[in-house]
């Protein structure tokens, strides 16, 4: 690991695209409206392997009892319990309305609980939750089905009523052991809270548990960031997330509250992720991509070994490539060649409903471009390699003639030892892994014509 250099992470470990879509989200417009979506819908319908495929759901809860400063989700600070109660009615509308199009027993082989804080809602709301969805939709056995957890509103008797629920993955958001740190971004949780929760989860069968971290919050350094990874390798979750911290206060209102002078370098962001890349993979943990670690025998692991990783808006997964239904205030669904975002305020996404129509008010009909781009990147960011006789053959094109500059941009990363270009094929080396947003980048037409504005702009 150590030729992962501070260098080579400055150069190449760019800010940009998560590309859990291609295209991203930014790139929605609001000419996308519910009759698209619901000819998407109707297409899936109608096709014969759209019906035979499983649906993935995720279930965007946004409620949070106490803010983090840090944190650019779409959330809705409040004590107010009955708030969810109220949620959980429109929620079962936006169900209806998808039999209603879709027909009842649809196979689902994925569910995402995210937020917000999902927990938030009692015991009983998420059996109610859980019945509601059981009851439009088909869960196949050996899905997976996990929840964001935020470890301070469950203890063991709520991860009791999870399992039973049948969640099989747990992911608990920690960003960081340290008191001080955590103080600092309005999220003060003990360490032996989340160690006694994870044990928990064990006992109870989870298949696998996941630790979210960021690095450059205020009064990190690389040395308190050094302690939190020793922890999370005592604590030995089955995977780990490692985010960086974007400090965006313009445009993410909470993230104002933190004192920017309590920020770390840039430099000292770079050893930290730098000592964090060393220390995770000495550890024994297995590098999936885009700051994704697993233990060598976790399913994520095991599927990037076989060449079988896909991805989605929850990022990395083992499940195939399948359409997306999202369900709640702002979530971001994907059926057949379309995309679409629901309504990101809760007044809008009930008022919709409440006249009975879908709330999507934003989306992305793509193109024959877009999709081409989009098996590019995804083959580069899950499987690490293409044939270029693999996409001339699936989409009619000639690879070196369609994209003759990108590959003439990556013969900068191919010295520097991250990707190896032959006449048949890009492979991503090893070392690449780490930089594979880099890499994915160089064939975003959208980035690329960002920058291209940009460079003319300053000419000019």
């Amino acid at each position: 690991m150590s030729v992962i250099t501070p260098e080579l992470l400055t150069r190449f470990d760019v800010p940009g695209p998560r590309y859990t879509s291609y295209p991203t989200a930014d790139r929605f417009v609001e000419a996308f409206g519910e009759a698209d979506y619901v000819q998407a819908l109707a297409q899936r319908q109608s096709g014969t392997v759209g019906k035979q495929t499983p649906l993935s759901l995720y279930v965007h809860i946004p409620f949070c009892e106490s803010l983090c400063y840090y944190c650019a989700c779409n959330k809705i600070i409040t004590k107010h319990k009955e708030r969810s109660a109220a949620y959980l009615k429109y929620l079962g509308k936006e169900v209806e309305l998808h039999t209603r199009h879709l027909g009842r027993g649809q196979s689902v082989s994925q569910l995402h609980l995210g937020g917000g804080t999902p927990t938030f809602m009692s015991d009983e709301e998420l059996r109610q939750l859980m019945a509601m969805l059981r009851e439009h939709f088909e869960f196949v056995p050996g899905g997976e089905y996990s929840v964001e957890v935020d470890p301070r509103t469950v203890d063991d008797s709520r991860l009791a009523v999870l399992a039973e629920l049948g969640f099989n993955r747990l992911s608990f958001g920690v960003q960081d052991f340290d008191p001080a740190v955590q103080k600092a971004v309005h999220r003060i949780q003990p360490s032996e809270q989340v160690f006694q929760l994870v044990q928990a989860a064990r006992r109870l069968g989870f298949e696998s548990v996941n630790v979210d971290l960021i690095y450059g919050l205020p009064l990190q350094t690389p040395e308190s960031f050094d302690r939190t990874l020793e922890q999370v390798k005592s604590l030995r979750p089955d995977r780990i997330a490692l985010y960086a911290y974007a400090h965006l206060p313009e445009r993410f209102k909470p993230q104002r509250r933190i004192h920017a002078q309590e920020l770390p370098s840039g430099a000292a962001k770079v050893s930290m992720l730098s000592r964090s890349l060393d220390a995770l993979t000495d550890a024994g943990y297995v590098y999936i991509g885009m700051d994704h670690f697993a233990l060598p025998d976790d399913a994520l692991a095991v599927a990037k070994r076989q060449g079988r990783l896909h991805r989605n808006f929850q990022g990395y997964s083992t499940q195939a490539d399948c359409d997306l239904i999202a369900l709640g205030v702002s979530s971001i669904g994907r059926i057949g060649a379309t995309y679409s975002q629901n309504a990101k305020t809760i007044e809008e996404y009930c008022d919709l409903l409440d006249q009975g129509h879908f709330p999507v008010v934003r989306g992305l009909a793509l193109t024959r471009d877009d999709l081409i781009r989009r098996s590019v990147i995804m083959a580069l960011m899950c499987q690490g390699h293409l044939q270029y006789e693999s996409i001339n053959l699936a989409w009619l094109v000639d690879f070196k003639t369609l994209f003759a500059k990108e590959l003439s941009q990556l013969e900068d990363m191919q010295s520097q030892g991250l990707v190896a270009l032959s006449d048949s094929g890009i492979q991503v080396t090893a070392m690449g892994w780490f930089f594979v947003r880099g890499v994915a980048m160089v064939f975003d037409r959208y980035v690329q014509a960002d920058r291209n504005r940009s460079r003319f702009s300053k000419i000019i």
